[in-house]
């Protein structure tokens, strides 16, 4: 080789060189300047500062002179986009724009945002802000914003599209730059230093800790001396310059905790602030600087580095609400203008003083001054103090040993990282051309930093590049440098720039420094790589600790020829490994440095390298090999591996010249970029050497192994290794720098080969290395490691011949490290000795590279070996939280291989290893966990889980409109999702029937027939009163509707909710004339719309589904203009209630709309509020609530006139907002209003028994299911009270707060002193139920009993007697049972003797008839409701036939004789009752005969037939298809109560009708509703279908564990009810959900819709196409396995699959080709293959199943080279014969399935490998010599497939005679081998 220059040795080319211009200027000259948005111009400045608003940020607001403000700025950052592309983003500013914009290598830029703001922009920058979450778990969200700094304000515009203007609490001066501040009197020292922590927040300042030489202090940051200069997110720290003691400081920036905050904000003695009025505006400068909620302690900031750091100081004066800057007047700052003076801890006292060196403050305070009034600092106390959110922490501060002098502020300032992540803060002060790094690292135990040496390197500017670890300097003589950390790499050589270096002799700078000395020329001599041997090692610069000053002229180098051409000015931009060069000619070029290494195999050697040399060591070597690699014109990518090798081999102390397989590696070295382009033209003709050279080459002995060549006789050209024969032997120059660590390098090297032999990606890279390893393994005389590589690469390694031989003295020199003793790892043996159960010692694995080796170990470990300390190198971490729990192997595996592996990784592990994984991985997916996370579910391949993880619910999609002429006027009931209730109710169309039956909103068809002597208007009259009976129906029907729409809608925020009209018109046939009740021809009662219009209002309100987004607004939007729907609005509020969306209601509208004094909306609103903070003891709701309820008010408080109706909502509202909290206040005052006599005023007399009840359902609620455990109750006799109001008697009288309104003497109706029955019965009856519910207390329960006497029968209302019945049903829970025995057991007996009999003997005349028939039906219609509560829900066949019987007596009886002794309104009470009890028990069900009662009784209009009865039996319908089939009914406590509170059985007589029972509390049936519905949906392709469940019941005491097979979509039952649901075979994959752990997981399916995804199996048909199963294309394969079936036509396969992989598989390779071999056998086994992997499921086992075929095929034809797929061979077979598969084979949940190889595949094959070897080894024996390479690569794969330890270990183990018959005879042939080799 030639000499090559010098120079070469330190100089590497940069590449990509392009001119910069800043995207945004082009962008802005289409700017139309003209338009100034004069958006700021509405409001002053000052009044636009409001105490909340603020500016996001810590750093420096910038004044700019006019000149300046022209000018253009911009900075770059790194983006990467969500597909992991990289690009640079640039932000530019000039005058009032802001242009956002974005580009990368492959797409040209692009403006990505543009702002104008109407005033100069001081500064722009990106900023992190954190928004921390309310819940725990949540993760914080991190807005990201750009900040556009105006003099007035900070506007902050997010990504996610919120825009904040956050005004500034100061104005900005413009002011001469150089001069900060002003004149600022030292009698003021106000913080100077703020942080923001979002744009909503306010600016708080920043406390300071400080230490000083003797304490620490605590205090604000308020020295008028600091500048910012930097500020960094990762690490938190800020960097500050003092201005008066010359020194740089960093801190540690950090939340501040709130004992500092207490501490700083302790009142000194002192009165506050001084001011004299000749003081100039004050010093309030914020840095503003990125700064976000973080909630890490450690880190508060969130900001990226700033890289425009020339600090332009700012001084605001302070903004006084006169508009003016100069503040004479302190009285008029409040807090909102000015948090600076606000803390009254700012005293003049307290003076900050930076430095920690100079103990004499600078400043001296006065404490008082003449001028100072008591008012001024009276106002200032009482201001309140804003609080500090940040801290900064002194952690360093510059010695003054390094000079210190005015103006030497670092003008730049970065960290840096070196090669050997070490970490450097570096700043440039300009003024000294000086760069100084300082070191710091991270000490272990907290997360301080600590600061270590300072190196200080000449430079005139400098530039981090993070990518590759360096940077880069500009030296004083113009010379561009790179560094990594403070090690000199080289000069950097820019193509078309003349390097100074080559120009006249520059100045030398004074100080000096021993980098000089590099530049003298080397010994040009040195051959090749070895020139570099001293010349290029780095050498880290020296600490300068001396304080030389420079002097003028160093500023002034320029020599006349670099005035000539251009030349480098500054740095700027620097991103990732890219940096724009200013020149000092103007114009700018942006170069980028090359990287270290591209290929990953180099990458990830030097990566081993770095991990295991020294540190020193390691970056002498990084940086000679990034010399030698990027020299300009460097190798080409596919060279780099070949550079490598030569370049480490050198470092080793090899001649790689004299080497010849080194020789031949061929790489090009251009010489120097001068020299370069004039090497020789290559010669056309050709030479002999060529032709040598050909036969030499790798190539040419790949092509000679193969058979043909053999045919043919060649005989085999041997590599030239002779030629060096007669020259002494090779050696190694032990003096190489590399030379003592040989034996550690060639360890850390192999463990790197044996990770790439476990990817088969790089299986090229292993194939690369194994040639250097084999050669240092020759020279180190390691055995075991040679016959390693020649089992592996026989035929590849057989070629190396040469060994350079390394005495005993040099081998002395070398450090050995210990585990070189040991046999050689190897992984493949390893795991194979996992499978066969022999012990294993530890493998050793490199942390961070070999992570492939540590994660399939460390698997094998779990799963086949099920031992967890499984590997040598600190396994610890990654195993101690496996062996924790108790999980099962495989989901153990799992769960590690999860943490850092997906599928497609999997892909590229080598087939034989990942088999145990992939049988891991099929039977979690079989018997998956339902509660597994997203990633688990993703790896196991069940979508349909992964898709559980995500929230998804049904409601989203919206349904394509049923389009039909019904549905032209919406009639509220279009958003039921017909693809479900499609699946429920297949059969009919019974969802539309009931839509017809409970529609409002068109007119009702009137047909009275008109009879000849009816005359014109007495028919118009007759069509209209017959028109208002039929409205009675219509405005009963909401009540109904809204039960059947509940929770199926999603309301969009920008529409209103549609509210369905409530028409009372009607059609008149023949003519379809229109019949209308305002026609004055009939009486219509007056607000006969009112409650009706409610329960619309309510109905249309109980649509919206709880989990849709609704807001405070949007409740507000949706009040009517006009006020007749005041009543609708007023139901919608109390629906909004019911599903929980009017807690977001804000308190100031609730207040507006209960002052409106509208009776409907305060119900609406109280009952609303009440039910959405069920059981909360919500404070502000009880004193909404109290104003309501005069007796919760004190005596003496004054009365307020509030509707009655309003009181008995309140009233209700307490016992919901109360319910079951056993409050004693609450439950004193309602049990005394149960009784409250009627009052003087006439509304205390109406209506009195609907309050009453009220106080009893709320007593009731309050005390719900307590029984006799009333906590603290006891001397309120609550059942006694109870009990005597039920039965009457005396009044008791009232103690406690009460008394004195009951004493009143003038009453309206005069009732003494007894109880009216009639008014406290109903109340107090439901009130002992609820305390008493399911306690089976039998006092109270006989209590209840109906009286068996006819005198006590005479005296008791029948309808209260159902009140008893049910309540002591409901007391009794356990006892109550589906059947009609038990439901008449509960009529006395005297009834039961007389009704049946009452034909065959005559009656006793003491009994009245009358009252006995009416008591037996009340009686039975409340044992009817209590099986109804008891049942509710559950579709419960036995209750359902017993109540259905009844309900058709009952009909019986309304057409027979008795209906005229019980009277026909008894009759149709006790009917609707039944009703209601069938409908609770089918609720949600849908049931046909219900279905069909319920169609009857809408039908019927006629006779008793009122509101009250329609309202019932609509009722009934609206629960049997609750929420479209989606919902039912709980008989949880709380709903019993909603229940008892909204099907009281004494409905309205008409629309207006409250007098018994508030109307509006028939809608809290809503809170007794729950969903259970469970709908199976399609993974792929997202419809709902059916599938078949398993449920199985918990054992009770009613019946043992029991499992049902339910199609779903099904009902579930209670969920307590249940133990565990399985979706089953043989159509979809399998899924368990246990409730035994927790019913969690199911509640929140269920809550979403009840979404529960499936995933069919291949080949299977949807139940909806093939109910029976038999179109399935395995059906009709089951009979004959045969081989025809096998070879399924590739059209078939589309079926099974849609995965284009496999599809085409079957198109290319299942079908016989023309020119296939073995055409018929080829296309049967891959067929079979095929079928046999899409059938089971396994596609991914394919390439398996391909790969040991290919294997087998290649073993028998004898060409293998290498012997990796034998070894994937050997791994499957030893995986099917080990424990661990046999074990799990009798696992009863394999249910008989193998391994995931077919069963007759794997005997096949091995049989096939097995003859293969058998037929090599007996010609072999025959034969006498190894005669070509067949048999070395025959033995090799002999050696591997038995499993044949080497020669060395075999002949020890001979010696102690456990050799067997195969291995002697193995023996014999590797001897052989030796010898012919």
């Amino acid at each position: 080789m030639s000499h090559v220059y010098e120079e070469r040795a330190t100089m590497i080319a940069a590449g990509e060189l392009q001119s910069f211009v800043p995207f945004g200027r082009e962008h802005c000259k289409n700017h139309p300047n003209a338009v100034n948005l004069q958006l700021r111009q509405l409001q002053p400045a000052s009044e636009l500062w409001s105490s909340d608003g603020a500016s996001g940020l810590v750093g420096s607001l910038q004044e700019v002179t006019l000149q300046e403000r022209e000018k253009e700025r911009w900075q770059l950052r790194k983006g990467t986009a969500p597909d992991e592309v990289e690009y640079e983003e640039e932000l530019y500013v000039a005058g009032n724009m802001v242009i956002w914009s974005r580009g990368s290598k492959n797409q040209a830029s692009y403006v990505y945002k543009a702002f104008t703001v109407d005033s100069p922009v001081q500064q722009a920058l990106w900023c992190n802000f954190t928004v921390p979450q309310s819940k725990k778990d949540v993760k914080d969200v991190v807005e990201q914003t750009v900040c556009i700094v105006q003099s007035t304000c900070v506007n902050v515009h997010s990504m996610s599209g919120k825009d904040f203007m956050s005004p500034l609490p100061f104005q900005v001066r413009t002011l001469d730059p150089y001069v900060f501040g002003g004149n600022l009197p030292a009698e003021e020292p106000l913080p100077t230093l703020f942080s923001m922590l979002h744009p909503l927040d306010e600016i708080a300042p920043v406390v300071c800790k400080s230490t000083g030489l003797f304490e620490s202090r605590l205090q604000y940051a308020s020295d008028s001396a600091l500048r910012v200069v930097f500020t960094c997110y990762e690490p938190s720290i800020i960097m500050t310059y003092d201005t008066q003691q010359c020194t740089h400081t960093v801190w540690t920036l950090r939340k501040a905790t709130p004992e500092e905050q207490t501490t700083v904000l302790k009142c000194p003695d002192q009165a506050g602030p001084v001011h004299t009025p000749n003081a100039a505006p004050s010093l309030l400068s914020t840095y503003l600087r990125n700064v976000t909620r973080l909630d890490s302690p450690a880190s508060p900031l969130h900001c990226h580095v700033l890289h425009n750091q020339s600090r332009i100081p700012a001084s605001p004066g302070l903004h006084s609400r006169a508009h003016s800057p100069s503040i004479s007047n302190m009285a008029a700052l409040s807090r909102a203008h000015s948090p600076g003076i606000a803390a009254p801890s700012f005293s003049g006292a307290q003076r900050f003083n930076m430095s920690c060196h100079t103990l004499s403050p600078r400043g001296h305070s006065t404490l008082a001054s003449p001028n100072s009034t008591l008012n001024d600092t009276a106002l200032l106390q009482e201001m309140e103090p804003i609080l500090p959110d940040l801290c900064i922490e002194q952690l360093w501060t510059e010695t003054s040993a390094i000079s210190r002098e005015k103006g030497c502020q670092a003008s730049k300032v970065f960290i840096t990282s070196d090669l050997c992540e070490n970490r450097y803060l570096c700043f440039l002060v300009e003024s000294h051309q000086q760069l100084r790094c300082v070191k710091f690292l991270e000490s272990n135990e907290t997360s301080q930093l600590i600061f270590a040496s300072v190196t200080v390197i000449t430079a005139k500017d400098a530039a981090p590049l993070e990518d590759i670890h360096t940077m880069l300097v500009l030296e004083a003589n113009g010379s561009l440098v790179l560094y990594t950390g403070v090690t000199r790499v080289s000069k950097v050589f820019i193509p078309g720039l003349l390097s100074p270096t080559f120009s006249v002799q520059n100045h030398q700078p004074q100080l000096s420094t021993p980098l000089e000395n590099i530049s003298t020329p080397a010994r040009a001599t040195v051959q090749h790589m070895s020139r570099l041997e001293e010349v290029g090692m780095p050498s880290p610069v020296l600490e300068v600790r001396s304080s030389t000053q420079h002097h003028e002229s160093s500023w002034l180098e320029d020599t006349p020829f670099q005035q000539a051409a251009p030349h480098i000015h500054t740095f700027r931009d620097p991103v990732s490994n890219r940096v724009t060069l200013e020149l000092s000619s103007g114009s700018m070029l942006r170069i980028t440095i090359p990287e270290v290494a591209t290929s990953e195999l180099v990458k990830r050697c030097l990566q081993a390298i770095r991990l295991i040399l020294p540190k020193d060591t390691a970056m002498k070597v990084l940086v000679k090999w990034y010399n030698s690699y990027n020299a300009p014109g460097g190798p080409s990518m596919h060279l780099e591996w070949n550079l490598f090798v030569t370049c480490l081999m050198t470092m080793m102390g090899y001649n790689t010249e004299r080497l010849t397989w080194t020789r031949n590696l061929h790489f090009e070295v251009p010489l120097s970029p001068v020299i370069a382009p004039k090497k020789a033209r290559p010669a056309d003709t050709g030479s002999d050497e060529d032709w040598g050279y050909l036969r030499c080459s790798d190539y040419h002995w790949q092509v000679s192994m193969q058979p043909a060549f053999a045919v043919q006789g060649l005989e085999p050209v041997w590599p030239p290794g002779g030629v060096d024969n007669h020259q002494s032997a090779l050696g190694l120059e032990s003096s190489a720098m590399l030379f003592p660590h040989i034996p550690v390098l060639f360890y850390v090297l192999h463990l790197l080969y044996e990770d790439l032999k476990l990817d088969e990606l790089q299986r090229s890279g292993a194939r690369a290395l194994v040639g250097l390893l084999q050669q240092l393994a020759k020279d180190l005389q390691l055995e075991d490691f040679i016959d390693l590589y020649w089992r592996d690469y026989p035929s590849f390694i057989k070629t190396f011949k040469e060994a350079c031989v390394i005495d005993q003295a040099q081998m002395e020199l070398m450090t050995w490290p210990v585990f070189l003793d040991g046999e050689a790892p190897c992984v493949f043996s390893w795991l194979s000795r996992c499978l066969r159960g022999q012990d294993v010692t530890p493998f050793p694995c490199l942390p961070g590279i070999c992570e492939r080796t540590k994660l399939l170990v460390l698997s094998y470990a779990l799963y086949v070996v099920g031992d967890e300390d499984a590997i040598s190198t600190n396994m610890l971490k990654y195993l101690s939280r496996l062996s924790a729990g108790g999980l099962e192997a495989n989901e153990r595996l799992l769960l590690d291989f999860l943490s850092r592996f997906t599928l497609k990784d999997l892909e590229s592990v080598p087939f034989g290893v990942a088999l145990p994984i992939r049988d891991a991985i099929y039977q979690c997916r079989e018997h998956p966990c339902s509660d597994w996370s997203e990633e688990v579910c993703a790896l196991i391949g069940r979508q349909d889980l992964t898709k559980q993880a995500h929230k998804v619910t049904l409601a989203n999609r919206k349904s394509p409109p049923v389009t039909s002429e019904a549905d032209e006027e919406e009639d509220g009931m279009t958003d039921l999702h017909p693809e479900v209730t499609g699946l429920i109710w297949s059969q009919d169309l019974r969802v539309q029937e009931v839509r017809r039956l409970l529609q409002s909103s068109r007119p009702i068809r009137v047909n009275v027939p008109h009879l000849p002597e009816v005359s014109d208007h007495e028919y118009i009259e007759e069509k209209e009163n017959k028109l208002l009976q039929l409205c009675q129906r219509t405005m009963a029907l909401p009540v109904g509707r809204g039960l059947f729409t509940l929770f199926s809608y999603h309301p969009v925020p920008t529409e209103p909710l549609p509210v369905p009209k409530l028409n009372l018109t009607g059609r008149a046939p023949p003519r379809n004339t229109m019949v209308d009740l305002n026609s004055g021809n009939i009486d219509v009662p007056p607000n006969m719309t009112c409650w009706p219009s409610f329960h619309n209002g309510v109905a249309a309100g109980l649509k919206i589904a709880p989990a849709s987004q609704v807001e405070s607004a949007w409740i507000a939007y949706n009040k009517p203009k006009s006020a007749d729907l005041a009543n609708e609005y007023a139901g919608f509020l109390m629906a909004l209630g019911l599903n929980g969306h009017l807690t977001k209601l804000a308190t100031l509208n609730i207040h507006d709309y209960l002052t409106k004094g509208h009776e409907m909306t305060s119900i609406g609103l109280l009952l609303g509020v009440s039910a959405a903070k069920l059981g909360t003891m919500d404070m502000s709701i009880t004193r909404l609530l109290s104003i309501h309820i005069p007796a919760l008010l004190p005596p003496t408080s004054t009365e307020l006139d509030v509707p009655h109706s309003v009181q008995v909502a309140a009233v209700v509202g307490i016992g919901l907002v109360y319910q079951g909290t056993g409050h004693r206040h609450n439950a004193e005052v309602l049990l005394a209003e149960i009784g409250r006599p009627p009052g003087p005023e006439m509304e205390y007399c109406t209506d009195r028994e609907s309050y009453s009840l009220a106080a009893g359902l709320a007593l009731g609620m309050v005390c719900l299911g307590h029984g006799s455990n009333l906590i603290g109750m006891t001397d309120l006799n609550v059942p006694e009270q109870l009990y005597q109001y039920m039965v009457g008697g005396h009044r008791r009288m009232h103690a406690g707060i009460n008394r004195e309104k009951h004493k009143s003497p003038s009453y309206q109706i005069k009732e003494g002193d007894t109880i009216n029955v009639d008014v406290t019965c109903p109340g107090a009856t439901l009130a002992l139920a609820m305390i008493y519910l399911k306690t089976n207390n039998r006092s109270v329960a006989d209590w209840l009993k109906a009286p068996d006497t006819m005198f006590l029968l005479d005296f008791i209302k029948p309808e209260f007697l159902l009140l008893r019945t049910l309540a002591r049903c409901l007391i009794m829970w356990d006892e109550i049972f589906p059947n009609a025995d038990w439901v008449t057991s509960n009529v006395p007996q005297i009834i039961q003797e007389n009704i049946g009999n009452q034909e065959q003997t005559s009656i006793s005349e003491d009994l009245n008839m009358e009252t006995l028939v009416q008591a037996h039906d009340y009686i039975i219609a409340g044992g009817c409701l209590a099986v109804g509560f008891r049942f509710a829900g559950s579709a419960n066949s036995d209750a359902f036939d017993c109540l259905y019987k009844f309900a058709r007596n009952f009909m019986q009886c309304l057409t027979t004789s008795t209906a005229t002794v019980t009277g026909q309104y008894n009759l149709q009470t006790c009917l609707s009752m039944v009703l209601l009890a069938v409908s609770m028990v089918m609720a949600g069900s849908g049931n046909l005969k219900v279905l069909q009662l319920c169609r009857f009784f809408h039908k019927r209009t006629f006779g008793e037939m009122n509101y009250g009865f329609h309202m019932a039996h609509h009722m009934a319908l609206g629960l049997l298809f609750l929420g479209g089939g989606r919902y039912t009914l709980s008989t949880s406590n709380s709903a019993i109560a909603a229940l008892l509170c909204s099907l009281y059985p004494h409905f309205p007589a008409h629309s207006t009708d409250n007098r018994y029972h508030l109307q509006a509390l028939r809608h809290l049936a809503v809170l007794a509703a729950e969903p259970r519905l469970l709908v199976p949906v399609d993974v792929d392709s997202l419809k709902p279908c059916y599938a078949l469940l398993d449920v199985t019941y918990r054992e009770t005491q009613w019946y043992e564990e029991t499992t049902v097979e339910l199609m779903a979509p099904t009902m579930l039952p209670e969920l307590h009810l249940l133990k565990r649901i399985k979706v089953k075979g043989p159509r979809y994959w399998e899924l368990n959900i246990d409730i035994s752990k927790g019913t969690q997981h199911l509640e929140s399916i269920l809550s979403k819709d009840g979404v529960l995804y499936v995933k069919l199996r291949a080949g299977q048909l949807p139940y909806k196409d093939d109910p029976q199963g038999w179109k399935s294309l395995l059906a009709p394969n089951l009979n004959n396995r045969s081989a025809e079936v096998h070879t399924f036509k590739p059209e078939a396969i589309s079926t099974f699959t849609s995965d284009a992989a496999l599809v085409s598989f079957a198109e290319y390779f299942c079908r016989a080709s023309e020119n296939m071999k073995h055409k018929q056998e080829t296309v049967a086994l891959l067929s079979a293959i095929l079928y046999e992997c899409v059938t089971q499921e396994y596609p991914e086992m394919l390439p398996t199943h391909i790969s040991i075929d290919q294997a087998v095929r290649t073993l028998e034809r004898g060409d293998l080279c290498e012997t990796f797929s034998l070894w994937q061979m050997k791994l499957v077979l030893e995986l099917c014969e080990s424990r661990v598969l046999q074990q799990q084979l009798r696992d009863t949940r394999r249910q008989g399935r193998g391994l995931l190889l077919s069963s007759e595949f794997l005997p096949v094959m091995k049989s096939s490998a097995d003859r293969a070897l058998d037929h090599w080894l007996c010609a072999y024996l025959r034969r006498q010599s190894m005669n070509n390479d067949t048999d070395v690569s025959m033995l090799a794969c002999f050696l591997v497939y038995h499993s044949i330890p080497s020669l060395k270990n075999m002949v020890a183990s001979d010696l102690e005679g456990t050799i067997t018959l195969k291995q002697k005879l193995t023996t014999g042939l590797l001897r052989k081998r030796g010898s012919s080799c």
